[in-house]
């Protein structure tokens, strides 16, 4: 079914108190304009506009897209009148979902129940029952028929006690809202265009009104200020979390995992608590990821235990791996198979072949190591003169000493094994030892200086 989508996204965001426009706020590291765009484009709506104003072009910016149409709202003059600026990019045979982009986790099989009830010629509105409809406009029914919807500010105490309420989500005739929107009057509490009196001229004219219900109170909530905005934060995670445990995945406590991007999972995953994850992350089976994590578009082979306090971004390790605790591993790095990497470890742009391992206290970048090689506490590859990067490449079977440095561009070839402390600054020949490394020299009679008493 055709359909036409104007979300409501000009808002200031007082309550807020940032200069960062509302609808960009992050919830999961998406701003909430993204999560309703998503929902929009779940339902494949034909036509998209975003109506804006306040944040103007940085909303755009943020957000742009070749499906999105863009609607200035300026002055913002209310609900109705942000409605009408959208109308001329409306399609007329399609009907036309109202959503706002500060109300991010309505979900999509809501809005086909809503899209179900208006068929072809009605208005539907999304209504909800609650138990304190404070700050909610009233769904005024007589004899059970939707009569109009009046705003909390100009209804009387009959109308505040209507536990019915308006979430301002609805699906509408095209070309009857273009043809009630201009009629629309402001002689209300707000001195604005309600978008909510198009009830009362669709019944004036014989439209039939329906309604339709979310299946959570959560989905109709809305963000504006920042305790609303971490309260939809733990819903959305509480969410991800039971769709993880639904789908076997182990959960210390699903009340503490992050999960802003997409995290994808095999059988017999275990994460610990504190775990952030970010961008699209991919776990295979029987993964296991301890505690204080933070993991962004990476791959994770079958089998690896990633220890905890690890950061891994842009990256991809293979089956069998040791990973920390406390590893860093930085864009770029791809590992192999049962490759080990330990405590205070940072690796960035480097492959590492299987089997291999640096295990404590080393930094390898721009490097390119073999199979089998083990590198000793304290290596470093010194990648960057000041002005460019160069790359070390450790061929198969190589051993490192503790404390090495490798001055890159430089080859050490297979089999070789470089002494404790050398400073490598040319080719290491394949199967021989190589020590780089001053006379050790011991002075009979040296006495330490004393500190001398003052006065």
């Amino acid at each position: 079914m055709a359909l036409n989508v104007v979300i409501l996204a000009a808002g200031q965001g007082k309550r807020m108190h940032s200069d960062l426009p509302k609808v960009l706020h992050p919830l999961a590291g998406k701003p909430l304009l993204g999560h309703v765009l998503d929902t929009a484009r779940e339902l494949g709506a034909e036509k998209i506009c975003v109506v804006y104003g306040h944040g103007g072009e940085q909303v755009r910016s943020a957000l742009n897209a070749p499906d999105i149409a863009w609607a200035l709202q300026e002055p913002q003059l209310g609900t109705g009148h942000a409605v009408l600026q959208a109308t001329p990019t409306a399609v007329p045979s399609a009907p036309t979902l109202v959503l706002y982009g500060d109300v991010p986790l309505i979900r999509a099989t809501t809005l086909r129940r809503l899209i179900e009830a208006a068929g072809a010629g009605s208005l539907a509105l999304l209504t909800a029952h609650l138990d304190d409809p404070q700050g909610y406009g009233r769904i005024v029914r007589v004899a059970g028929k939707v009569t109009r919807i009046v705003e909390e500010k100009d209804a009387d105490d009959a109308e505040r006690a209507i536990r019915e309420i308006n979430t301002g989500i609805l699906v509408a005739p095209t070309a009857a809202l273009a043809r009630w929107l201009p009629t629309l009057g402001n002689r209300n509490a707000q001195g604005e265009y309600y978008l909510t009196d198009i009830v009362a001229l669709a019944v004036a004219e014989g439209v039939p009104v329906v309604t339709a219900q979310p299946d959570e109170v959560w989905e109709i909530e809305g963000v504006n200020s920042k305790l609303q905005l971490a309260a939809l934060e733990r819903v959305h995670q509480r969410n991800v979390a039971g769709q993880l445990m639904e789908a076997g995945v182990t959960l210390s406590d699903p009340a503490r995992i992050d999960v802003r991007g997409q995290l994808s999972c095999g059988r017999d995953v275990a994460i610990d608590v504190n775990c952030v994850f970010e961008g699209r992350v991919e776990l295979a089976d029987k993964v296991v990821v301890g505690a204080n994590c933070v993991l962004k578009n990476c791959r994770i082979g079958s089998g690896t235990r990633i220890a905890p306090f690890c950061h891994i971004e842009d990256a991809a390790v293979g089956a069998d791996s040791i990973i920390g605790p406390y590893a860093r591993l930085r864009p770029g790095t791809e590992l192999g198979r049962d490759v080990h990497i330990g405590n205070f470890v940072e690796i960035k742009n480097s492959t590492i072949a299987d089997h291999s391992k640096a295990n404590h206290l080393a930094y390898v970048g721009d490097a390119t190591i073999g199979s089998r090689v083990n590198l000793g506490a304290g290596t470093i590859t010194c990648n960057y003169d000041g002005a460019n990067k160069f790359r070390t490449v450790i061929e198969d079977d190589v051993f490192i000493g503790s404390d090495t440095q490798l001055v890159a561009p430089v080859t050490v070839g297979r089999g070789a094994t470089l002494g404790a402390g050398t400073t490598l600054t040319r080719d290491a020949p394949p199967d021989q030892l190589t020590v780089s490394r001053a006379k050790q020299v011991s002075v009979a009679g040296w006495k330490r200086a004393v500190k001398q008493k003052k006065g």
